[in-house]
């Protein structure tokens, strides 16, 4: 005879469980991912800006735009770096590495700005440009634009390794506690036939209801029992009730 009523709850309240442990678990994942590759990207992109801003002193003292462009684009060739170019104190474009040319929105923006910003443009896709003085600004300033889409597709890979272990973990945890629930419900199934064997009516008998009746548990008690209060002594290779 099968327990399946009493424990519907039981296992609604571990499926619930579970279920709210993996989207807490996911969704805080994906935040910090998504929060610490974002702010380590922009990080480099604004060392490298730096980096650039410093080497480029000398070579804009001495006006030569030729080494200049060499020098950023050596830096474009780094993952994530999709674009570089650097302004005078003036907004004059000094050098660049759009091809053919510099778009319209870079063109409508502050040359001398260096705070983040997202751009996107037309045909070339989404950005987030970072920038860095040269001098204190009295030599102008160097723009890094990083892709987006490249950013966006590394966080997607960080965070599907960790969602698939975290659902890994849910299938086997739900699989886990059907088992450990079906463990606890089938001695309740064979104390409920032996009720009903004592009523009068079929129920387990032989091996089955030795093993019920020799149980050191709740269920065993509750077999001795209910032998007890339907006035059965108990067979001669069957335990005595206990006092």
């Amino acid at each position: 005879m099968k327990i399946q009523k009493l424990f519907q709850r039981t296992r609604f309240g571990i499926f619930a469980l579970f279920g709210l442990i993996v989207l807490s678990t996911s969704a805080l994942c994906i935040y910090t991912v998504d929060t610490q590759l974002s702010k380590e990207y922009e990080t480099n992109c604004r060392n490298i800006a730096k980096s650039i801003a410093d080497s480029s002193v000398d070579i804009l003292l001495n006006r030569n735009l030729a080494t200049l462009q060499s020098l950023i684009d050596q830096f474009v060739e780094i993952q994530g770096i999709r674009y570089i170019y650097i302004t005078s104190e003036e907004g004059e474009y000094l050098a660049h590495t759009f091809v053919p040319g510099i778009p319209e929105e870079v063109l409508a923006s502050d040359p001398a700005s260096t705070e983040p910003v997202h751009r996107s443009i037309p045909g070339m896709g989404d950005f987030m440009e970072v920038g860095s003085p040269i001098l204190a600004g009295v030599g102008g300033t160097v723009h890094v634009g990083m892709d987006l889409d490249i950013i966006g597709l590394k966080i997607q890979r960080a965070i599907g390794q960790q969602v698939i272990l975290i659902s890994i973990f849910l299938v086997v945890g739900v699989l886990a506690s059907i088992w450990l629930v079906n463990l606890a419900a089938k001695p309740l199934g064979s104390l409920l036939s032996y009720a009903v064997e004592l009523s009068g009516g079929r129920g387990e008998e032989g091996a089955a209801k030795e093993d019920l009746l020799a149980r050191d548990d709740e269920v065993g008690d509750l077999a001795r029992l209910f032998r007890h209060v339907s006035g059965r002594s108990p067979a001669p290779d069957e335990p005595e009730s206990r006092p």
